[in-house]
């Protein structure tokens, strides 16, 4: 089902003239992805609340709601293509509204480890390229035919969005060479041995794999308690996104520190969401990991970088 997809979008999106490379690609189908995503996540808050008798608050005011502006339903649960935007005007929608929007939740965010404040920091780093409305329309139709419901389907996700990765590499592009293939990130992890509890830190995340892997050897046949889930959710994994590395080569320094990361020279803004939407975990920390270091560890290597 997103194989197929994903194809398919990757043909639209070859029309357009800011959309040139496989990252574009990447990019612009992961923007597109987290909201179709958060989407599914809030229907699935709204549920678990009202199962509690609790009200629930969206995140998202009702017109940026993607039920609202980018797949509008009739009475049967079709598109309603009198209220579906297109063209000129969902291409304004997108960068004039929806965008500002997106970018305001940064500021409005309570603390750098809430969804809000991720949200802020996502859109922030980003812009639309898609800059005809009505290719923007055919990608929306794609997306909002694909559902995040299973892990079944979050591994799936994971796994084409290494394929894209790998498609980088072969096409000459940035980004991409630094790949790691699946089987050796297992033989890594199962050597390492990670425990709950331990952080689990990747330093060059781009497909996230060392990560996933590592969820699922923590939680492979074992009876996890509510502390030991929730301790997997926020207090394990973190991760750099490696586009420095893939624009400066493996060789080159890392960006030079500032006052914020005095203390931790490899600490890096939160991991946008092209590197994190693919992990099983439903809500990642915003800090930055590795595979498996634990914290004496982590202190010794940050001495050494200094």
């Amino acid at each position: 089902m997103f194989e197929q997809a994903f194809k398919n979008i990757d043909d639209v999106l070859r029309k357009e003239a800011g959309c040139t490379t496989e990252l574009d690609y990447t990019e612009q189908t992961s923007w597109l992805l987290f909201l179709k995503y958060l989407e599914n996540l809030e229907q699935e808050r709204a549920t678990v609340a009202k199962l509690e008798g609790k009200k629930y608050a969206p995140l998202l005011e009702k017109q940026y709601q993607w039920e609202s502006w980018a797949a509008p339903k009739d009475k049967d649960g079709k598109l309603d293509h009198n209220k579906a935007l297109t063209g000129d005007d969902l291409r304004d929608f997108v960068n004039l509204k929806l965008f500002p929007y997106l970018q305001g939740f940064k500021k409005r965010a309570t603390g750098p480890n809430t969804i809000e404040y991720k949200i802020g920091e996502i859109f922030g780093e980003i812009k639309n390229k898609i800059q005809s409305g009505y290719n923007l329309r055919e990608i929306l139709d794609h997306i909002d035919e694909l559902t995040f419901g299973s892990q079944t389907q979050k591994h799936e996700l994971s796994h084409l969005y290494e394929a894209k990765i790998r498609n980088m590499g072969n096409a000459g592009r940035n980004g991409g060479e630094y790949y790691t293939p699946r089987p050796l990130i297992r033989a890594i992890v199962q050597v390492v041995k990670p425990k709950i509890g331990e952080r689990i830190y990747d330093g060059a995340v781009g497909s996230a794999g060392f990560l996933c892997e590592s969820y699922e050897y923590l939680t492979k046949n074992q009876n996890l308690t509510t502390k030991d889930v929730r301790t997997l959710q926020e207090r394990t994994f973190f991760g750099k996104l490696c586009s420095w590395l893939r624009t400066t080569g493996p060789n080159e320094r890392p960006p030079p520190r500032n006052r914020l990361t005095r203390a931790e020279p490899w600490r890096a803004p939160p991991v946008p969401f092209w590197a994190y939407i693919f992990l099983p975990v439903r809500q990642i920390s915003a800090r930055c990991l590795t595979l498996c270091v634990p914290a004496r560890r982590l202190a010794s290597c940050q001495r050494m970088q200094r």
